[in-house]
């Protein structure tokens, strides 16, 4: 099968691919998420070598852990609650989290205009300098929701809390970022 093939499949099919010892379909899979996953971390840990190697430590995670996948939630909400506890765990061991490293997210697009792809990248990087100010449990809940869409739910299931701790969380978050010029960016 070609990998256009493999591009329209479900996660479920891939997985039972993958399971039989496909490589193709396991590839798709990282593909499908690679990107989104690296934003995650990267607006999670503020640092974009750290976010790289969270990446790597997800995916192969996941990879063990494959045949434990029992579909009672969407794959994708399974690997970004993998992908959560993973960021949570490295902010816990560091001492200090530094997020005053200029970084890019690499969804910027710069073809057009060299300027607009420049205010792209500083925008970026006051996105990610921003969420760092906030406490760990509340840049959870700000990342999952208007970054990856998840509803309250389904944030809740990943994190283990009640949606209405959720929607708590994350308003809490809103209201300190509410004095900076920025945080209109986020919640757009």
């Amino acid at each position: 099968m070609d990998v256009i093939g493999f591009r329209r499949k479900s996660d479920e099919q891939l997985i039972k691919q993958a399971l039989e010892g496909s490589e193709d379909a396991w590839l798709t899979l990282v593909k499908r998420y690679e990107t989104r996953l690296y934003n995650h971390a990267l607006r999670m840990v503020g640092n974009s070598d750290d976010a790289m190697d969270l990446l790597q430590d997800v995916f192969l995670s996941v990879f063990r852990n494959l045949a434990n996948f029992r579909g009672d939630a969407p794959f994708g909400a399974w690997i970004f609650r993998i992908a959560t506890f993973r960021c949570t765990d490295h902010l816990r061991r560091k001492t200090k989290t530094q997020f005053s490293e200029y970084e890019e997210l690499p969804d910027a697009d710069r073809s057009t205009n060299p300027a607009t792809g420049y205010e792209d990248i500083r925008s970026n990087g006051d996105i990610v300098r921003m969420l760092g100010s906030l406490p760990n449990e509340q840049r959870q809940v700000l990342e999952l929701k208007f970054f990856q869409n998840f509803t309250f739910d389904e944030i809740a299931v990943q994190l283990g809390i009640s949606s209405n701790t959720a929607k708590s969380r994350l308003y809490a978050a809103l209201k300190k970022l509410r004095g900076t010029d920025e945080a209109s960016a986020i919640a757009c």
